[in-house]
């Protein structure tokens, strides 16, 4: 692309935001991260995902994007570096665990995890580092775990590779507190969320979700996908929408070949309604695709990881009938803004606000962090 095409697109791209983005701010970082976790309602933990020494730092959001008052009067519009350390490796999976300043990490190489104090809040030190680590059930090369902290105040973590080895432990002593017995087959899973303070959800990359109870020892309960892929190699991703109680959780599963589905917590075995939705279903990273439910905005969710775009899906407009759903919004102006001689970007990750309807942070494969807020038109 010429320089003077690119420059009018951007130019383009950018009076559009005007009318479509209430916020738009940009942060770049000097590595891509592929995790983006709420530390307070105006912090957030993001760490590299480079094979060599890789930062971990803990950034406040752009005091602009909280003004109450009229926004021009605050100046301050940047990213600011709150705290930061550095990790032996790369980052690919982060939580924070709620009511501390602890942070559980996984390179993404091992399923053992790696604990981290984040600071006090006194601003003694601006030093993010290593306090200690939890040894995972295998040590196999390329089985990073997935981890779920408990809603509780308890610093206990969910973590696992595998449909077969999942557990939970206490950050502070490493002590196993329960294993997920059952499963026979070792499925590699896309993720592991809390429903409740005890009731959690396994989500494997075949489609198969298996639903647990910490406080017992009996089998889970196995959940199939919906409705098989005719492709054989097709992946699978779930999230489990926030509620007081397990039983008004609605789970979403989004195949690679952009097929949703929403089902009843309660009811696994009938979709309440499905889509197929409009994302470009070239090759996709496992550990780049997200699919999200909005916690302050009813019956929506987010998609990335397919390409350089973010797209919000509005799933009361769907039925029982698999119909082509079209995205409510896109932000796309990580993509927009490298010229197309560039290797293509995509997103490695995104999350909702927890209180703000239509806020939301996503990453790039560029380094790029954003924090935006649309414009419900």
């Amino acid at each position: 692309m010429e320089e003077t095409e690119f420059a009018d697109v951007l130019d383009e791209w950018f009076i559009e935001t005007l009318k479509t983005y209430k916020d738009l701010y940009v942060y770049q970082l000097e590595n891509p991260t592929q995790v983006i976790e709420w530390t307070s309602e105006k912090n957030i933990c993001v760490a590299g995902n480079s094979l060599s020494k890789s930062e971990i730092l803990e950034l406040h959001l752009p005091q602009r994007l909280f003004a109450q008052e009229i926004k021009g009067l605050c100046t301050e519009r940047d990213f600011k570096v709150v705290r930061g350390g550095f990790t032996d490796g790369p980052v690919c999976c982060l939580v924070h665990v709620p009511g501390t300043r602890c942070a559980v990490t996984n390179d993404g190489l091992t399923s053992d995890l790696q604990v981290w104090d984040l600071g006090s809040d006194d601003r003694v030190t601006d030093v993010i580092r290593r306090t200690g680590g939890i040894r995972g059930s295998r040590n196999v090369a390329g089985s990073g775990s997935r981890i779920a902290a408990q809603p509780s105040s308890q610093p206990q973590v969910l973590h696992g590779a595998w449909s077969s080895d999942v557990q939970l432990s206490n950050v502070t002593s490493g002590q196993t507190l329960y294993k997920l017995a059952g499963p026979t087959s070792a499925d590699p899973l896309t993720s592991l969320q809390f429903v409740s303070n005890c009731v959690f959800l396994a989500s494997c990359c075949n489609g198969n979700i298996y639903i647990a109870d910490t406080r017992t020892s009996a089998a889970p309960q196995l959940s199939p996908p919906l409705q098989s892929s005719p492709c054989d190699s097709v992946l699978w991703w779930a999230d489990a929408s926030s509620g007081l109680e397990p039983c008004c959780c609605r789970v979403i599963r989004l195949s690679s070949s952009g097929h949703a589905t929403v089902s009843d917590l309660r009811n696994q075995k009938e979709a309440v309604s499905q889509a197929q939705l409009n994302i470009k279903t070239r090759c996709c990273c496992l550990n780049h695709v997200r699919v999200s439910w909005a916690p302050a905005l009813d019956n929506c969710v987010a998609v990335s990881g397919f390409d350089g775009a973010v797209q919000i899906y509005n799933t009361s407009c769907w039925g029982t009938a698999l119909l082509e759903a079209q995205p409510l919004f896109q932000h796309c102006g990580h993509a927009i803004a490298l010229r197309s001689n560039d290797v293509p970007v995509c997103i490695t990750s995104h999350v909702w606000h927890p209180e703000r309807p239509r806020t939301l942070l996503s990453a790039a494969s560029d380094g790029s962090v954003h924090v935006w807020d649309w414009v419900d038109s």
